[in-house]
Order: structure tokens, then C-alpha cells, then sequence
């Protein structure tokens, strides 16, 4: 996302996005989890082996399998990126699309399994801070 000039979503954009973000954020959800169990068994191997030794074939392969695996995942990011929606959690595939709600700045909040947007928080309050969008926003009336 262009930082100087950032991309406002209205609720309708950022729905409509859903279908292709879905398709993304699945396969950045399901590449992290195979990075993350990759990354375990190469620290298993490492700790089993002695360092004087340098890396196994094994260990190299699993260090190149890793790496590959994490340019999969950049390459997702940077389709993401190019929505103009803010990637925010690999576990549980959460998203943010830049909003107004009453003139000021919010994210309009999606997590993977959600049929739609239906919450929002501030810029500053994550996850933890999701409220249900207010019926007025979700039918177009505040901007």
C-alpha cells in the first residue's frame, strides 16, 4: 500500500474484495503453517547436531525449503498489498481495510472463516478492540 496516499475502503469495496483476499489469506495462512513446521524441525536437527559438523545435507534442505516457503509467503503479501488491504495475523488470517466511520480513520476488521466485514476498530486498537459495525455504517449511510 502507497503510505502517502493510502486506499479508503467503503464497506461495499472492501466486501467485494473478499472473494480474491479469501483466496490469498488461505494460502498465506496454510504456507505459514508448513514455514512454522519446517522451521521447528530444522531447530531439532540443529540442536541434535554438533556445530563443529556445520549443517547436514538435511539441515541445508530444510534451510532452503524454509526460504522458499517464506518468498512464497512475501509474494502473497505483496498481492495483498497491492489490494490495498493491511495484512494483520498469520494464524488466524486477520485483514484490515482503511476506512471512515463519522470523519475519522478506522479499519474495517476481516478474519478468515468470516463470511463478511461485519466489525471495525481504531487505528490503534487491533484485534482486541473490534466492535460490530454500527447498522448505519454497514448500509452506506455514514462515511
Amino acid at each position: 500500500m502507497n503510505d502517502e496516499h493510502p486506499r479508503y475502503f467503503t464497506l461495499e469495496e472492501a466486501n467485494a474484495t473478499l472473494p480474491y483476499v479469501r483466496s490469498i489469506v488461505t494460502d498465506v495462512v496454510e504456507a505459514y503453517a508448513e514455514w512454522r513446521d519446517r522451521v521447528a524441525l530444522y531447530e531439532v536437527k540443529a540442536a541434535n547436531s554438533r556445530s563443529e559438523d556445520g549443517e547436514s545435507a538435511e539441515q541445508v534442505d530444510l534451510r532452503q525449503e524454509v526460504e522458499r516457503i517464506a518468498k512464497r509467503i512475501g509474494g502473497y503479501l505483496s498481492e495483498l498489498e497491492a489490494v490495498g488491504c493491511v495484512f494483520k495475523g498469520f494464524d488466524d488470517g486477520l485483514i484490515d481495510f482503511l476506512s471512515k466511520q463519522d470523519g475519522k480513520d478506522i479499519y474495517l476488521c476481516w478474519k478468515l472463516g468470516e463470511q463478511e466485514i461485519t466489525h471495525w476498530h481504531d487505528l490503534d486498537a487491533g484485534y482486541a478492540g473490534r466492535q460490530p459495525l454500527a447498522r448505519e455504517y454497514a448500509s452506506g449511510e455514514t462515511r
